[in-house]
């Protein structure tokens, strides 16, 4: 082999030699990669179902029960002009971001629960603030989601007088929300047609579904319809719940293998939050009833 030959295919066993390492590299980074993925469905909790409401100690409980995060709520209204939220208070929100680091949870959502009891349509005056509120809470901590209950008082299926103010309320707050770069996931008592109708008058991408498996339910609708008529793109997230009164693994109301099928194929992704479904005769053994319910969603999704 003369050295013009003898040069080339050193030159090209070098190349090989870099490929091949770059290529094992990659196999190697690959698996790693996937590892420390997130998994496509994941498991939260309400604080305020688990008895911690604006409690830090929401996150050693989360751990206990077994889930993966937990949906914090920014506490009550009453009469106030915004909610009664400790998560105002920089020193306070370093805290719960600290608790949630040492248990290794995730802050899922921010809540704003005490819409399940307040009229949404008809508190003048401080609706907008309550939520820029919630949203400021947002981008200090890093959450991308908020749900937003519309509640009995503002129960469009019952109350369709009230929908001009609930559309234009929910327009300026998807103004805010598109500005802050978050989601604002209402639920609504609608079928899964009449939330579509609802979300595309208000017409903001920041403003979706956070579905609730309980309204399907108790309305007599089937769930994987609901979630197919809605669509991956309208959904946030979703409470994955009954009312009170069995397990979730013991509830013939909710074909759960079935429902993750619909979700498996309409290639929808993200947190399933526990926030009822506790069993009757045992409804204050809070970790009893939610680590049931935390072990067989992920039995079924995970």
């Amino acid at each position: 082999m003369n050295r013009r030959n003898f040069l080339g295919a050193a030159a090209a066993a070098g190349v090989l030699s870099a490929t091949t390492a770059l290529h094992g590299a990659a196999r190697r980074a690959a698996p790693a990669a996937e590892a420390s993925a997130p998994p496509r469905y994941r498991i939260g909790v309400c604080d305020w179902m688990i008895l911690r409401r604006q409690h830090v100690g929401a996150f050693s409980r989360a751990r206990e029960i077994g889930a993966d995060g937990v949906e914090l709520d920014m506490g009550g209204l009453g009469d106030r002009e915004t909610f009664n939220s400790k998560l105002i208070d920089p020193l306070e929100r370093r805290r719960f971001l600290d608790a949630a680091a040492e248990n290794v949870m995730e802050i899922c959502s921010i809540a704003m629960s005490g819409f399940y009891g307040q009229s949404f349509a008809e508190r003048d005056g401080v609706v907008e603030r309550m939520a820029r509120d919630c949203i400021n809470t947002m981008n200090l901590m890093g959450v991308k989601v908020a749900f937003l209950p519309l509640g009995v008082p503002s129960n469009l299926a019952e109350n369709p007088h009230l929908r001009p103010a609930v559309v234009d309320r929910l327009r300026r707050i998807g103004e805010m929300a598109e500005a802050a770069d978050v989601v604002i996931g209402i639920e609504t008592m609608l079928d899964a047609a009449g939330e579509v109708e609802l979300l595309e008058e208000i017409g903001s991408p920041a403003l979706q579904s956070y579905f609730n498996f309980a309204n399907a339910v108790q309305g007599g609708r089937d769930i994987s319809q609901e979630l197919e008529i809605l669509g991956r793109d309208r959904i946030c997230q979703i409470h994955c719940t009954d009312t009170d009164g069995l397990w979730l693994e013991n509830n013939p109301r909710i074909d759960m293998p079935a429902v993750k099928a619909t979700l498996d194929a309409m290639d929808w992704r993200g947190w399933l939050v526990m926030e009822r479904s506790r069993d009757a005769t045992q409804v204050r053994d809070v970790v009893g009833n939610y680590r049931a319910n935390a072990r067989y969603l992920k039995s079924v999704f995970q």
